[in-house]
């Protein structure tokens, strides 16, 4: 009998899927470390995994607490300095794909980690921009992970922390960006990608049992569709296991 999984691990293992043929990631915190690891666990065990704390090649087995976990450093293949991390590594797009979460996303794949509210009396403040900013920049492409709903898919953001797709096509060449941008936004209903000609996420998968009206009421926006969106496959029973096994630690 198959497992069931939950639509967290559904997202969970998309994710980790983008990364089966991946050279290199720099991840934070959370569920793209989560998804990182797995995909180096199930997918790809060359995966090599950077963290802004300066960790390259880090092989947790646990989830990590925070980008200063000592499991990475122990586990790395070189400790570098977060200067050297962002100017050598990241400014100079030596990364491949990069995984960002947010607080708040728009409908040109653009980012907000900010606050929510007015920036001068916000209703909450947020942990910031960290690196996103410089990473959406330079990295080879970016995937976001976030929940899907209007709270989070917002028609406007209330403070613009990094640039996806600015304010539509060309507007990365305008601002001399490095990389391709977000390539896809992963949600806990589907996946979003933007249009090729538009530079507009476009919901391009459902996950299995997930509803395209679903998807659209959970969007602030008139959600673009791809005719018609493909289905996400299932996890597996291994992928699972993994996942659960490694959550469990």
């Amino acid at each position: 009998m198959s497992l069931v999984a939950s639509t967290d691990e559904v997202q969970t293992v998309v994710a980790a899927r983008r990364l089966a043929s991946t050279k290199t990631v720099f991840i934070g915190v959370g569920r793209p470390s989560t998804a990182a690891i797995l995909a180096r666990i199930v997918h790809n065990p060359d995966l090599v995994l950077i963290y802004e704390s300066g960790t390259i090649g880090a092989k947790p087995f646990h989830i990590p607490l925070s980008i200063g976990d000592g499991e990475l450093s122990e586990t790395a293949d070189a400790v570098v300095s977060v200067p050297e991390m962002f100017n050598y590594w990241i400014g100079a797009g030596r990364v491949e794909v990069a995984f960002l979460g947010a607080a708040q996303v728009d409908r040109f794949a653009n980012l907000n980690s900010t606050v929510i509210g007015h920036y001068d009396a916000p209703r909450a403040r947020l942990p910031g921009a960290g690196g996103a900013p410089e990473i959406a920049s330079n990295c080879g492409e970016v995937i976001v992970t976030v929940a899907h709903s209007r709270r989070t898919l917002v028609p406007r953001l209330d403070f613009l922390t990094t640039v996806g797709h600015g304010d539509g096509p060309g507007a990365r060449a305008r601002l001399g960006l490095r990389g391709k941008g977000p390539t896809a936004v992963i949600t806990d209903l589907g996946v979003l990608e933007p249009d090729p000609a538009s530079a507009e996420l476009t919901l391009t998968a459902l996950h299995e049992g997930v509803t395209v009206e679903q998807a659209r009421n959970a969007t602030g926006w008139e959600l673009a569709v791809a005719a018609p969106p493909r289905v996400t496959e299932a996890p597996t029973d291994a992928e699972l296991e993994a996942l659960r096994e490694l959550l469990a630690r």
